[in-house]
């Protein structure tokens, strides 16, 4: 059996101003590399893999916990939210009103005009997981809120109309086991990085 521990990317100055970033390719902030210089990765995950979205913000960190170069996978990018990119939901929320709350409602077929659900990160997620659980290897995938989300409803069949039965928190490893064919499992949730 394989595993994959996800890791969000540290904090960026669109994280902070609270817009939504999706594919827009927004590097870390001088908050979020204070941030991940003081993450460490618990040492049992000493073995495994590394991939990263090649989103700069996830690159960088991934660059700064590894201590190496990790290949990417364009499968771990961020989900795209089209035109809403560099928007804040409230701004969102505020104009559009009752059809955003309807289109929230969607859970996983949610989508920004000219965006992604997550569904459809689901669907580029799903032969990733298919590819890692082959090789029989552990990997450490830096990656993003709505990729980790889609995985998570993955492996416990939450439709995301509503709010997850556990939150997965910041600063914090994400571990799921990998079928044979691929279908994830959750193992635990919210591993700390930063040392106690």
């Amino acid at each position: 059996m394989s595993s994959i521990a996800f890791i969000r990317h540290g904090i960026t100055d669109w994280n902070i101003q609270g817009l939504v970033q999706g594919s827009t390719d927004i590097p870390l902030g001088e908050e979020g590399r204070a941030e991940i210089a003081a993450w460490r990765v618990p040492p049992e995950f000493g073995g495994f893999d590394w991939l990263s979205s090649p989103l700069r913000r996830a690159q960088e960190t991934a660059a700064t916990l590894s201590g190496m170069t990790p290949p990417t996978d364009a499968r771990l990018a961020e989900m795209a939210w089209g035109s809403w990119e560099g928007r804040t939901l409230e701004d969102l929320r505020a104009e559009l009103g009752d059809l955003m709350v309807a289109w929230e409602a969607k859970g996983l077929d949610f989508q920004g005009p000219g965006g992604e659900s997550p569904r459809h990160v689901q669907a580029r997620l799903g032969p990733l997981f298919k590819e890692i659980a082959a090789t029989g290897r552990d990997v450490i995938a830096v990656t993003h809120k709505g990729v980790m989300r889609a995985a998570y409803a993955m492996a416990i069949g939450w439709d995301m109309a509503d709010k997850p039965p556990d939150k997965m928190h910041e600063g914090c490893m994400h571990l799921f086991n990998l079928g044979g064919d691929g279908a994830p499992s959750v193992a635990r949730l919210n591993i700390p990085l930063v040392p106690e």
